[in-house]
């Protein structure tokens, strides 16, 4: 509406939203009072739900990201150095000692998502495994195994 409330033009605006590090999915920006207004109409609240934008290598769970390495099952009994290239282009380099076993993760602590209002904290890289078993093994390959995990 014009400023004499009855006759009224079309004006675009730009709204800017600065999304700031760590708003979690969900987080709703609000600009009061700059929807369409019409002669009967008063404006109304035009509002932004923020929604994570998906990525290829990571998902994310509140403050945590989620990695999923695929490793061999050798690798899953005797140990491996994981690299995570992160979201700000670092190359981590995580050493596995443990067996991996289906259900082991690995914790990372700081090197999640930026926590929002503490900018110095960060939730933590929890790295999943997916193990990739042989798809086969000749009689030499399952005797050498057998004697390898077979208690003595």
């Amino acid at each position: 509406m014009n400023k004499d409330g009855h006759t009224s033009s079309i004006r675009d605006k730009i709204l800017t939203i600065n999304v700031k590090k760590g708003w979690k999915p969900g987080t709703r920006i609000t600009f009061p009072e700059e929807g369409d207004q019409g002669p009967n109409n008063i404006p109304a609240d035009i509002v932004f739900i923020l929604k994570d934008k998906q990525n290829m290598r990571f998902r994310r769970e509140g403050t945590n990201l989620i990695y999923t390495a695929e490793i061999s099952l050798g690798s899953a009994l005797t140990g491996t150095v994981i690299e995570v290239l992160t979201l700000d282009d670092r190359l981590l380099s995580i050493p596995i000692n443990d067996i991996v076993d289906p259900s082991y993760r690995k914790e990372v602590p700081g090197e999640g998502m930026p926590i929002s209002g503490q900018p110095d904290k960060r939730g933590d890289l929890i790295i999943e495994f997916d193990i990739n078993f042989p798809s086969k093994l000749v009689p030499f390959q399952k005797e050498l195994i057998r004697r390898a995990l077979t208690a003595h």
